[in-house]
């Protein structure tokens, strides 16, 4: 930062590791004033008190809403950061009260949510928490797990990491099975991959059924009670996509009923997930982690070195990334 430029007063929220200052990328903000918060805050008034004299909010995807509500409450806010789509800040509410939103739409794909993918489905299929678990205990070898080769894995939406996953599937020696709207058919047959005749054959003839789709007003809920009763028994639905993709309470029944006989879930309705009580997580057929799939360092460095390189160019005067650049024609937009 130049003596010329601006100072701002940075807020980070939702930092729940306390990581971002040990990031590479966050050298970026020297000179500038950051506040970091670790927790997570739903509660307006304590986020209005926290936020009051902030310049510019840092967002991390979608963990903290930003809407009228707030930002009616936050006379001195002038920018919100982050890298991804802005499915939670109210852009509208943003315009009214002269608030720029910057966010980066890259096409990197979330390697480490493929990555994390097939971690669970290793862990679910052969038993891994549950196996280390016993041994610490003094048991060895309570359970046989299922191998993958040869088993038949589904993908639902062949997009970006729905074909990444697939082609992982193909080096276990896989059978691969596709389904989504007719543009990932379109795309899997396009790689000479089969898909599936209907819903009902994928659904019923995955051995390992994994979610790749986007949450809109088309897929939440897509998948029912009805689709996951023709599952196999033996069979592994894995979510790391949105839990929203099914009906709420569908899949806690589901796995009660035995079909399919196993989940290995990565996304909640509600996050963070803080109560020990849900009901997934006294399943014993469900593997549940706490929305890992994109948590990892380089993912970090990349999300947030979008949103702090947003923040520089912001107060330099030249903004970038901006999803309502309306605020930038106001007469009376406040410069930093």
């Amino acid at each position: 930062m130049t003596d010329l430029t601006p100072r701002l007063r940075i807020a980070i929220l939702d930092d729940y590791q306390d990581v971002v200052r040990t990031l590479d990328c966050f050298s970026k903000l020297r000179g500038h004033e950051v506040t970091i918060w670790n927790d997570a805050v739903a509660d307006v008034d304590v986020l209005a008190e926290r936020l009051a004299t902030a310049d510019a909010l840092v967002l991390l995807r979608e963990r903290t809403k930003v809407d009228e509500a707030l930002v009616s409450r936050l006379p001195n806010l002038k920018l919100v950061s982050q890298n991804g789509h802005v499915p939670h800040i109210d852009l509208a509410a943003c315009t009214r009260h002269g608030v720029l939103v910057s966010s980066a739409l890259t096409q990197r794909p979330s390697y480490p949510t493929v990555e994390f993918t097939w971690g669970l489905i290793l862990a679910a299929m052969r038993n891994i928490p549950l196996e280390s678990a016993e041994l610490r205990k003094g048991i060895w070898q309570s359970t046989v797990g299922l191998g993958l080769r040869g088993r038949t894995l589904g993908i639902y939406g062949f997009g970006r990491l729905g074909s990444m996953v697939a082609r992982i599937g193909v080096a276990f020696g896989m059978e691969l099975l596709v389904w989504g709207r007719q543009g990932s058919l379109d795309r899997a047959q396009k790689e000479g991959l089969p898909v599936a005749s209907s819903k009902e054959t994928f659904f019923a003839q995955s051995d390992v059924l994994s979610l790749h789709l986007r949450l809109n007003a088309e897929t939440a809920g897509l998948i029912g009670p009805a689709d996951l009763a023709l599952m196999k028994p033996s069979a592994l639905l894995v979510n790391t996509s949105r839990a929203e993709l099914i009906e709420p309470g569908a899949l806690v029944s589901a796995l009660r009923n035995g079909r399919p006989g196993k989940a290995a879930v990565d996304v909640f309705e509600h996050e963070p997930l803080t109560d020990p009580n849900h009901p997934l997580l006294l399943l014993p057929n469900a593997l549940c982690t706490p929305h890992l799939g994109y948590v990892e360092r380089d993912n970090y460095e990349f999300a947030y070195g979008n949103a702090f390189d947003q923040v520089v160019a912001f107060a330099k005067g030249t903004p970038i990334n901006v999803h309502n650049p309306d605020v930038l024609k106001q007469e009376h937009h406040n410069e930093p």
